[in-house]
């Protein structure tokens, strides 16, 4: 199981609150709710062992 507590958005650390995570063959993904009760999710991917903040649907995100 893996914390996350806060990440870095626009040159910035944020506090956020974390829900479930599962892994699948991507990586690891986590659901976060940042500051206005927004709801995201993280991506830790298997590959790269680098963190995306997924944006849509399908996937696509940016690196955090």
């Amino acid at each position: 199981m893996v914390q996350v507590r806060k990440v870095r958005l626009h040159g910035r650390w944020q506090s956020v609150g974390q829900g479930r995570q599962w892994v699948d063959e991507n990586g690891r993904h986590l659901l976060i709710m940042l500051p206005g009760q927004t709801v995201r999710e993280l991506l830790l991917h298997a590959g790269t062992l680098q963190w995306l903040l997924l944006e849509k649907r399908d996937g696509s995100g940016t690196a955090v």
